[in-house]
Formats: C-alpha cells, structure tokens, sequence
C-alpha cells in the first residue's frame, strides 16, 4: 500500500516532476558538451550529432507505445521501468568509449524518455481530482521550463572543470530516488479492459514520428543536405496521413485520433502545438545570441537566462488564483499575446542592453510561458473521461514533442536565411530579430484555436464551478 502524507497531492506531482526534469535536463545538457565528448572519441563534433538525432529517433518510435503500455501493465509500473532504462542508458552513456556505444546508450535513454513523460502525467492525472489539477500540474510543467535553462550552463561547467561523464553520472542518483519513492508512494493503477496492440498503427505513427522528427531538427542546421531534410520531412507527413486513415477503420488505434473532437482537448493540444513551436526556439536562439551575438560566455549566458526558471517557480504559486479567477479562455487569450510579445521583445536586445533590463523580461517571459504551458497542460484533460487518460497524455506527448523540434528548426531556418539575405557571414547582434519575430508570429496561431472556446471551458478544473459527474469515455469500455 502508498504511504499516506498530510498533503498527498502534492507528493506525486513532485516525484513524477523529479523523472521529467532528469529527461529534460539532460537532452539539452548534452548538446553543450559535444564537441567536448567528440576530443575524447577522436571524432568530429558533427559526427557527435548522431548522440541527439538517435535519442530523437528512439523517442518519436517508442512515444505512441506508452499509452497502451501503462494500460496494459499499470502506470505505476511503465514510469518506474522508464526511469530504470533512461538510469541504465545514462550509465551506459558515462561507460561510452567509442561513438558507437555512446549512440546505442542514446537510443536505450531514448526509450526510457519515451514512457517517461507521457505516463508520468498520466500518473498524475489519474491520482489527482480534477479541481486540484491546476495546482498538480503547476508542479509537472516546472521541469520542461527549468530543464532547456539550466541544461546548456551546466554542461559546459561540467564539460570544462570535470568530466564529461558526470554529465550522465548525475542522473544516477535521481533515477534511484525516483524508483524507490514511485514503489512506495504511486498506486498501479490501469484499465480493467485491455486493448490489443495496433502493430500497423505502431508502424506507421512511429515511423512517420521518428522522420518528421529528424527532418525539423535538421532545418537551418547545415549538417544535412537540403534534399535529405525535404526528404524526411515529407516521408514523416506521408506515414503519419497514412496513419490518420489508419486510425479511422480501426477500433483501438495506437494514438486515438478521435479525442479531438472535444474542443478542450483540441484546443489544447493543437492550439498547443503552434504555441510550443514557438515556445521551443527560445533555448536555441536566446543563448546563441548571448554567446555569438553579444559575446558573453556560456556561464554568463546560463546566468542571464536562469531569471526565466525564477520565473517559471514564481507561477506555480499563482497560476491556480489566477485561472480559478479568471477562468481558461480568457487566460489563455491573453497570456498568448503577452508571451508573443515577450518572445519579440528578445530580438530587441542588444549589447547594450542594461542585463537588469534583460533579466527582468526574461523573469515576466518565463512567468507567462509557465502560466501558458500550465493552463494548456491542465486544460487538455478537462473533459477526458479515466477510460481515455492513457491515449490522451500519449497524443498530447506527441503532439508537444514534434512541436518543439519544429520550433527549433523553424527558428534555425529563419537565422539561416536571416544571414543568406542579409549577406552576413557570420552571427552578429541584428541577424536574431528576424528570428525572435518570426516564433512570436508563430505562437500567435494558437489563438485559432483557442478563441472559439466556450467562456466556461474546463470551469470545474479550474475551479470556477463544483465538480460535476466524470465524462464518460469517447470509447465504449466493454
């Protein structure tokens, strides 16, 4: 039996949110370390790029599995063997001492990552009511926003004054918190109907995945030939329509398609998914301005851009005041336009730029992107009946995955041609606001789908009305 604390709701919040900052921290704490790990190998840092497009590639096959997963076997039992085999890869990766062992060990944490985050919000959906969401899931999305931060900083310390392998060492320690404090305090909980798995559906979802995927993380990168990147970017959109027409003539699809057709959960996650592409170009571009553009060093970088983490934590204390007030629709209205502006406000720095300045925008930036990702993350579920939690955190994941590799291709695309155009040959102070311009653009497409949301979407969970009786799920549960 879990253990009881005088304040329950928060403990399982916190533990899945200790998983999630371990996965997000170390697929942005690698990059910064590469060329580092290249020296030792006796590679070339370009070939070391194979460590990330693996992890990517594991992780696009793998995600659409997890919900069918943790219905089969229990959730508690699927985010517990994620943070084993991301733990084992990490030390895998420490071990590495060749370019293929490392690639191998990257692809084993690309798995572990793959169950990781979908069902851990899954755990969390399915052990807390829904008018204290809010307040869980606050806890959930820190992660996502601290990680990309403090990821970059930290392994360039580590990189310089240690070892590169402490980079994957660190995880050990939490990864092992973690399994013992799931065993003991996270119930195993699942579905009573079990589905058979969708192997064409699997096939297809993550195929297509996994080459959309690679193919937006190449965008504006010059590592692969244009013709590669077009390539497997529209074999990525053939496989997963392929899938799409799948998933209509069968009656358990690997991802449930049909859980768009309530408007909170489209909302959000399609909404979403023009919001985070935007969203995630930030921690490509802004430290590339700092560093190339402004010539701070990575520490000085990583300083500078931490003030977005403080404000990240600064939210989760108000973001249930402010939606239970406010309600959903009108907070999301609004923040959208508010963290467009804060996203352009970014290519208006320059050298010059007071840092006081600079970190105060960046402080207001994190708080309302916190606040954002909160209200989307909360509201997807809003009107998901239990049956159907597993599919949608599943394609929910998905769907914020690919939006974050886009982001970062897109925002990659604009400074390539930033520099093309404007016949710069190298980065400089005035080739970012192109850039910065363009993923605020981008985040305000969300606005389609979010202003024709009723005024009162998602009013029980954000705790404007009693709770009413559970939806029942969009599928029949024999």
């Amino acid at each position: 039996m879990p253990l009881r604390f005088p304040k329950p709701r928060y403990v399982v919040p916190l533990i899945v949110a200790c998983g999630l900052f371990m996965e997000n921290m170390d697929a942005t704490v690698i990059a910064t370390a590469l060329p580092t790990i290249a020296a030792s190998f006796g590679e070339d840092p370009l070939r070391l790029s194979l460590a990330i497009t693996t992890y990517l590639l594991s992780l696009g096959v793998f995600l659409p599995l997890s919900g069918w997963l943790a219905d089969r076997f229990g959730a508690r039992s699927v985010f517990a063997s994620a943070i084993a085999i991301f733990t084992l890869g990490s030390i895998a990766c420490a071990l590495s001492s060749s370019l293929v062992q490392l690639v191998l060990a990257r692809a084993l944490q690309g798995v572990g990552g793959a169950m990781m985050v979908p069902v851990g919000r899954l755990v969390v959906l399915r052990t807390t009511p829904k008018s204290e969401l809010v307040a869980a899931m606050a806890y959930v999305t820190v992660p996502a926003l601290i990680g990309p931060v403090i990821g970059p900083p930290l392994g360039g310390f580590i990189a310089t004054y240690y070892s590169w392998h402490w980079i994957f060492l660190i995880n050990i320690p939490i990864g092992l918190l973690g399994l013992v404090l799931t065993f003991l305090l996270i119930p195993n909980t699942r579905e009573p109907t079990r589905e058979p798995l969708d192997l064409l559906g699997f096939g297809l979802a993550g195929t297509g995945l996994a080459a959309a995927m690679l193919g937006f993380e190449n965008l504006g990168r010059g590592v692969l030939p244009g013709a590669a990147i077009a390539t497997l970017i529209g074999l990525g959109c053939v496989l997963l329509a392929l899938f799409a027409r799948h998933a209509r003539r069968v009656a358990a699809p690997i991802l449930d398609l049909s859980l768009l057709r309530l408007p909170t959960f489209r909302a959000s996650v399609l909404g979403g998914f023009a919001f985070r592409a935007g969203i995630g170009a930030l921690p490509f571009l802004l430290p590339l301005m700092l560093q190339e553009g402004f010539g701070f060093t990575a520490f000085e970088s990583g300083l500078t851009t931490c003030a977005a983490a403080a404000g990240a934590l600064l939210m989760k204390i108000t973001a249930p005041q402010i939606l239970r007030r406010n309600g959903f629709r009108r907070v999301l209205v609004a923040n959208t336009v508010i963290c467009a502006a804060f996203m352009a406000l970014n290519g208006l720095f320059r050298p010059s730029t007071p840092h006081a300045v600079m970190i105060g925008a960046l402080l207001a930036g994190g708080f309302f992107r916190s606040l954002q990702f909160t209200s989307l993350n909360t509201l997807a579920y809003a009107d998901v009946g239990s049956p159907s939690m597993s599919r949608a955190t599943t394609l929910a994941s998905v769907g914020q995955q690919l939006s974050l590799t886009f982001g970062v291709g897109f925002g990659a695309l604009i400074l390539h041609f930033t520099l093309l155009l404007g016949s710069h040959a190298t980065l400089g102070p005035e080739t970012f606001w192109p850039a910065f311009l363009g993923i605020a653009g981008v985040s305000l497409l969300s606005l389609f789908f979010i202003v024709p949301l009723p005024r009162d979407a998602g009013a029980e969970v954000s705790g404007r009305v009693a709770p009413a009786p559970v939806t029942p799920s969009l599928r029949p549960v024999d």
